[in-house]
């Protein structure tokens, strides 16, 4: 890799990773027993035979969590995707509705969707990212030779030529936006930046609220000899009316 590059690619990742760890530090810390035991279902648990408080809330706020990380995490690998392009090609976050890069390459303009990972769609929302393309080469018209891109920061996908557009993931998309195919791996090292400090700091807060919920879940949804109470649990996910007394957040 370019000397240049990777001092930009290094100072940016390193400069934009600590909003990453802070940002999954407050989702953690802002989270509420109440809103989890709301959106997630409970027959599920009761399926798997869990039985045990403390098992039940870890698996709950383990299976929040890691929603929210990959939604955070993802918003920070598109600005990665935008930002190495940049460096290289002079792509730019582009104005169009539904496109997150575009940039010149080989003659050509490249209008890009960016996903964290190829699985991310239903067939609605690809017919919605379609539409997108082709409203963006409505408005360049003739004046550009266009070629749509859905980038996908990971994973593989074995026919990228989808007819109107094409798939590039993992390797293939990284490739594409940098012209360097070990930019894939090369972005690894400096994700690392004070990895495992932030992740010290935030398994203590972890700590925290497994014990604070264990606590209150136990009060509010176990019966005296200490098991769960699910058609407790039920009513709380699921009745038609909410139930008059509050639980311990």
């Amino acid at each position: 890799m370019d000397k240049s590059l990777k001092q930009g690619l290094t100072a940016f990742i390193e400069s934009h990773i600590p909003h990453f760890h802070a940002k999954r530090l407050q989702s953690l810390e802002g989270i509420q027993l109440k809103t989890v035991l709301k959106r997630k279902n409970p027959y599920l648990f009761k399926a798997k035979y869990v039985e045990s408080a403390p098992d039940l809330v870890r698996q709950l706020l383990d299976a929040h969590l890691s929603s929210q990380e990959e939604t955070i995490f993802g918003d920070f690998l598109e600005s990665l995707a935008i930002e190495v392009c940049a460096l290289v090609y002079s792509g730019r976050k582009s104005t169009s509705e539904g496109i997150d890069l575009e940039f010149d390459r080989d003659g050509a303009r490249y209008i890009v969707s960016i996903k964290s990972g190829p699985n991310w769609g239903n067939s609605s929302q690809i017919k919605k990212m379609r539409e997108h393309f082709k409203q963006a080469r409505r408005i360049y018209g003739q004046s550009k030779h266009l070629i749509a891109v859905n980038g996908c920061c990971y994973g593989r996908d074995s026919k990228p030529e989808k007819g109107d557009y094409q798939k590039q993931c993992g390797q293939a998309f990284w490739e594409l936006i940098s012209g360097e195919a070990t930019m894939y791996e090369d972005i690894i090292e400096p994700l690392g930046h004070q990895a495992k400090a932030r992740n010290e700091e935030f398994l203590g807060a972890y700590a925290k609220v497994i014990n604070r919920f264990s606590a209150g879940f136990i009060a509010e949804f176990c019966q005296p000899d200490g098991a769960i109470d699910w058609p407790k649990l039920v009513a709380f996910n699921s009745s038609r009316e909410q139930p008059r007394r509050g639980i311990p957040t």
